[in-house]
């Protein structure tokens, strides 16, 4: 299909507006995208918002050209455009337009869309990716050949390279050089060209503008030697130029690939068709799109679960690892829950549908990676502010070089000029922190790390204080047994062993708090009798040992209760109280590791709960923190907050809950844990769905090795154009220099910022 025809064809589809029926199972896949990446806006009811896969950016100015191109559309209310990931987040109105009139703007201006979803947005991408890989080859091999045909003239003595000789080699180069300007420069002059029609001066303007410079008096030297032009031919500086500078740009959509290959990852875990069973108890393959609550489906071993859903028959071990971070396969068994987008690895297991589409915790992930991919640096969209005017002065300066040095010959002057245009294009500038942030959140998104605002990054560089919530934060969302004491002569280990026996044969949550502390033993419990509001009695025997026992509260057990103490649960046999053990919420694995680093990084770590001061000492003993306040309202949190940053300190905030929502906006940098509240996750900056504390350090961590590469891109560009723009103006500095000089800048920043996507 040609490329016209392909647009046509994309132009064409429409999104269905709010409550319209579901496509049919033949609708076009690029349909399915569609609705695959658009969502009504929360809070702003008849809005909703669809992120797109832009083909044609090259530069920063391409975000400003786009934003204003599609922002121009009546129903369109904002847009938003990532020139690192080459994507847009638009918000509009189905009462007032339709996406094929923004997309046609979008055609209009000289790009194409793609649903950012699936498929319908990756082969776009690969395909642009081979053409510039075939246009880098093109240049590479090419360069190599007229550099070649150019060492003579650079080393040989003059008059020993004889007028006819000299101009073989000019026109072998010149023919060498064609292929370059018409193939491997398209994306140059394409962008250059639509930048000019539009009224607007983009980054490849002035690329453009020196490259057809060079060449053109290359070519009127090569046709005419004895001409004003002599003998100035720069087809060596050409090639080089632009096979470096691709060169930056095929690294630089390597690391826009590895990043935007998170979320899409991530998009394409679920699968388009699943087994839902009938009434008759037969099982059908139907759209995943048109479960609804309540269905049950069969998932087979090494596919994924299309919905959230809760297993009714079977026993499995699923993957977690890319929606909540959790490493290690999860057993899963009748009555327990499967979250979408996880994969099941070992049997076959029948599900029952709790929730579809956009209400699954898959979504809300997904739209949470969306949501960042378009997000913007302050100090990228300073660079895109300013790329205009700085670019329009380039074109100036290198026009008024030019003239300034007309007087000492037209083949130097213009080889000035070219040199101007080049060396000031500001693409290592552009990109210093785009690169950077992307390559950071990227690193984060492939650890289960969610990253919401990338100005993030900057801040919690900063952060010189952790405050963390209790509950549900630090906590997991069961209880434990933290310790223990037995009658005189009783060994406690084999007391806990002995409730352990007992506490398996209930499904109290204590009593599977107890039975997970004393884990698998010998004990093995019979004639058990369950006594509602009391405990679990019966006799516990390993071989021909037996004992008559009792698990449960102080007063049937004849236990003495400890004042002020956490809260136990105990043991008796005929004699009485034989043992208590102590009752407090779990501790997540990794808290107190967590909390261990953040201090050895000389950051203060405080705790904040809502719960009363005994509670939360005991926990931040366990946790290793030293400064905690309990029966915290959430205005006291907020307070607590505000207080810390008028003392001058970057506070970060790590909650979950419904009441961390003002606390984690007021904070300088917030962390929302676990599957958490929406109104937490929708006030925070990163989100960790699996809930690991090690996250906190690690962000932390990445946060201040961002903020060192970024201020290093940012010195690279500086001094290099305080050097090389001087030397240029002044002639100093010829056209193949200048072009070396700037694809090195541009390679030097977009590798500087690949080591971040590393990160581990």
């Amino acid at each position: 299909m040609r490329p016209a025809d392909t647009l046509a064809a994309m132009v064409s589809v429409s999104l269905p507006l709010p409550g319209a029926l579901p496509a049919p199972r033949d609708a076009a896949p690029l349909e399915d995208a569609w609705e695959e990446c658009t969502r009504p806006v929360a809070g702003r009811e008849g809005r909703r918002e669809s992120w797109l896969a832009i083909e044609g950016m090259y530069c920063a100015a391409c975000t400003l050209t786009i934003e204003q191109a599609v922002g121009s559309v009546p129903g369109v209310e904002s847009v938003q455009v990532n020139g690192g990931t080459a994507t847009a987040r638009v918000v509009w109105s189905p009462a007032r337009c339709r996406p094929d009139d923004w997309l046609a703007a979008l055609s209009k201006a000289g790009y194409r869309g793609l649903p950012a979803a699936g498929e319908a947005a990756a082969e776009p991408r690969r395909r642009e990716r081979r053409r510039l890989l075939w246009r880098w080859l093109v240049a590479g091999f090419c360069m190599m050949q007229v550099m070649m045909y150019a060492v003579p003239a650079y080393v040989a003595p003059p008059g020993e390279i004889t007028p006819d000789i000299q101009s073989l080699l000019n026109w072998a180069s010149w023919t060498l050089t064609v292929p370059v300007m018409l193939f491997s420069c398209r994306p140059f002059f394409s962008s250059a060209l639509r930048d000019l029609r539009h009224g607007r001066i983009g980054m490849d303007v002035p690329v453009a503008l020196g490259l057809a410079i060079a060449f053109g008096a290359s070519t009127l030297a090569t046709l005419d030697p004895a001409g004003p032009l002599g003998g100035a031919v720069w087809y060596d500086s050409v090639t080089m130029f632009v096979f470096f500078l691709l060169s930056g740009r095929l690294l630089e959509q390597r690391l826009r690939d590895r990043t935007a290959g998170a979320l899409e990852a991530l998009v394409r875990r679920l699968p388009a068709m699943v087994e839902r069973r009938s009434a008759d108890g037969s099982f059908e393959r139907v759209s995943a799109r048109r479960l609804v609550r309540g269905d049950v489906i069969r998932v087979l071993a090494g596919e994924a679960f299309a919905a959230d859903g809760t297993v009714v028959e079977g026993e499995s071990r699923v993957d977690e690892a890319l929606l909540t971070g959790e490493s290690q396969p999860l057993r899963r068994v009748a009555g327990e829950a499967v979250i979408a987008g996880s994969h099941n690895l070992a049997a076959p297991l029948l599900v029952r549908v709790d929730q579809v589409g956009d209400d699954t915790r898959f979504a809300g992930i997904v739209a949470l990676m969306a949501q960042a991919s378009v997000d913007k640096p302050r100090l990228a969209q300073l660079a895109d502010r300013i790329a205009g005017p700085f670019l329009l002065g380039v074109v100036l300066a290198a026009a008024g070089a030019g003239a300034w040095w007309w007087a000492t010959g037209a083949g130097h002057a213009i080889g000035i000029a070219v040199a101007v245009l080049i060396v000031t294009c500001p693409c290592a500038l552009s990109l210093a922190t785009p690169a950077a942030t992307l390559a950071a959140a990227g690193a984060l998104a492939r650890r289960g790390i969610l990253v919401r605002h990338l100005d993030a990054f900057e801040a919690a560089a900063r952060v010189d204080t952790v405050v963390f919530d209790k509950t549900g934060t630090l906590t997991q969302d069961s209880i434990a047994v933290t310790g223990g004491r037995a009658r005189e002569g009783v060994d406690p280990a084999l007391a806990l062993q002995w409730a352990g026996a007992l506490a398996r044969q209930s499904l109290h949550p204590v009593a599977r708090a107890v039975a997970a502390a004393a884990g698998e033993g010998e004990w093995a419990a019979e004639a058990v009798r369950e006594w509602a509001g009391e405990g679990v009695q019966g006799v516990v025997r390993r071989g021909a040992a037996a004992r008559a026992l009792r698990l449960g509260s102080a007063r049937w057990c004849d236990a003495l209760e400890l004042p002020g103490g956490p809260a136990e649960v105990h043991l008796a046999d005929e004699q009485g109280w034989l043992a208590s053990f102590s009752l407090d919420e779990a501790l997540r694995p990794d808290a107190a590791t967590a909390v261990g680093i953040l201090q050895s990084r000389g950051l203060l770590v405080q705790l904040l709960s809502g719960d009363r001061m005994a509670a939360v000492t005991r926990l931040a003993a366990r946790a290793g923190i030293e400064w905690r306040w309990g029966g915290q309202s959430p205005e006291g949190k907020l307070s607590h907050v505000r207080g810390l940053q008028e003392r001058g300190r970057r506070v970060a905030m790590v909650g979950d809950g419904l009441n961390d929502g003002p606390v984690l906006a007021r904070a300088h940098v917030s962390f929302a844990m676990g599957q958490g509240a929406p109104v937490a996750q929708s006030r925070s900056d990163f989100v960790v769905p699996g809930g690991q504390l090690s996250a906190v350090p690690a962000v932390l961590d990445l946060a201040r090795r961002t903020r060192r590469v970024v201020r290093q891109n940012l010195a690279w560009a500086a001094a290099y154009n305080a050097v090389c723009v001087p030397l240029a103006l002044a002639g100093q500095m010829p056209p193949w220099l200048a072009g070396l000089g700037m694809a090195a800048s541009s390679l030097f920043v977009v590798l500087n910022a690949a080591r971040l996507a590393r990160f581990e």
